[in-house]
């Protein structure tokens, strides 16, 4: 579900939706780490100014941590 929402909307930020793609890693117990690769040229529209942009994603993520009780980290990386 977290998964497929950080998917989607980065879809809609990036200027090269289709060479997105996302992984997820078990770092620890209740602890996911989402990885998102993306083109050089995007990663700066997904951090945003002053990190505004990754914050937001964060901040809506941390609202289904209350559903669930799985902590997530966020990475992004340029392929």
């Amino acid at each position: 579900m977290v998964e497929d929402f950080v998917l989607a909307y980065s879809k809609l930020i990036v200027k090269y939706p289709e060479s997105l793609k996302i992984e997820i890693k078990n770092i620890d117990i209740g602890l996911d780490e989402i990885i998102l690769f993306a083109e050089a040229e995007d990663v700066g529209k997904l951090i945003g100014k002053e990190g505004k942009m990754i914050n937001a994603i964060k901040t809506v993520i941390s609202g289904c941590k209350a559903k669930g009780s799985k902590n997530y980290r966020v990475s992004i990386k340029s392929i």
